[in-house]
């Protein structure tokens, strides 16, 4: 596969709004050792992205500066000292930035082969909310088959991704999200609760649904107020992981509570750990996941897809909060 010397990409012009991003050349980075160069085809949209576009989410030390976490495409070059992949397969792979862009290298070991039963740009829409999903639903927050779950945000990437995962493992799942027909969208996904936090209190609404014992596991992405409410909707010995604070990062919370329910309080972000970690998440993901994917148990549920020189209309379909599933750029 011929590689050029410069490729289009998605550009950042300061920090703002969606309007900072536009379509230029850049160089097309060289795959270095245990690295692979694929040709993007999709890219998913995440709020990192929107995050980082605004100046409050900087990539850390040594990855790229391109927006963009996760990619589909085609094996275009190889580095050296690779030994599962070959230019010319297909896969899906969380990258350290650079996914807005024609060609973008990562470590070979975070790259899972695309299943042939679904499309690029499904395929673009797992690797940021499924390894992210899987380290703190199932390694960190511990859920059972059998026990309670509650995830908030049910409509999201992250929403979609966790309703589907702790049902396909026997969970109870409970979510919360803005509107009746975002209700919907979730129960048709699996969840057995739905709850319109804009009409309803989901505190009232879990302990109605579990006779006041409360759920196993959370998972937030809202924080602020919501981190009190959340104490007080879990179990004996509940777990709560914080993946995102939509409505800030601090609370005033009541540790009595804690202390006599022996709740585990966590969290986790992605981007800063290592790709040795993240190798660990693919193959996870590929032993465990990627069948029901394959499948068809677990849909990759698109809200939206946009041309990559429609990335600011993107991010501004991220912004509205209306969107159910993944958004999603094609590539080529």
């Amino acid at each position: 596969m011929t590689v050029p010397a410069v490729m289009k990409a998605i550009v950042v012009s300061g920090k703002g709004g969606p309007e900072v991003l536009s379509l230029g050349d850049v160089p097309v980075p060289h795959p270095g050792p245990g690295e692979v160069l694929i040709k993007v085809a999709a890219a998913g949209v995440n709020r990192p992205d929107v995050l980082q576009r605004q100046g409050l989410y900087p990539p850390p030390k040594g990855h790229s500066d391109l927006l963009g976490l996760e990619v589909s495409g085609i094996i275009a070059a190889l580095g050296s000292d690779i030994e599962r992949l070959a230019v010319g397969d297909a896969v899906l792979a969380l990258v350290n930035g650079g996914g807005y862009a024609e060609f973008v290298s990562t470590p070979e070991i975070c790259c899972i082969r695309k299943p042939d039963t679904i499309s690029f740009e499904e395929a673009a829409g797992i690797p940021e909310t499924f390894f992210t999903v899987w380290h703190n639903v199932f390694e960190r927050g511990g859920l059972k088959r059998g026990e309670s779950f509650l995830v908030h945000g049910g409509s999201g990437g992250i929403g979609v991704t966790a309703i589907q995962l702790a049902k396909a493992f026997g969970a109870h799942v409970l979510t919360t999200t803005g509107s009746d027909e975002k209700c919907l969208a979730a129960q048709a996904l699996g969840a057995d609760v739905a709850i319109n936090y804009r009409t309803q209190d989901f505190t009232e609404i879990v302990k109605s649904e579990t006779g006041g014992r409360g759920v196993d596991l959370i998972l937030d992405v809202v924080g602020g107020d919501y981190i009190e409410k959340n104490l007080r909707s879990l179990a004996e010995d509940g777990r709560l992981v914080n993946i995102a604070f939509q409505r800030g990062a601090t609370a005033t919370i009541d540790f009595m509570r804690v202390m006599l329910k022996r709740l585990t309080i966590t969290g986790s972000t992605l981007r800063v750990r290592s790709n040795d970690f993240k190798g660990h998440l693919s193959r996870e993901i590929e032993t465990h996941v990627m069948p029901l994917i394959a499948s068809g148990k677990i849909k990759i549920p698109l809200d939206s897809t946009y041309p990559l020189s429609s990335a600011s209309d993107a991010h501004r379909r991220m912004e509205t909060s209306a969107h159910i599933g993944k958004i999603v750029l094609k590539v080529h």
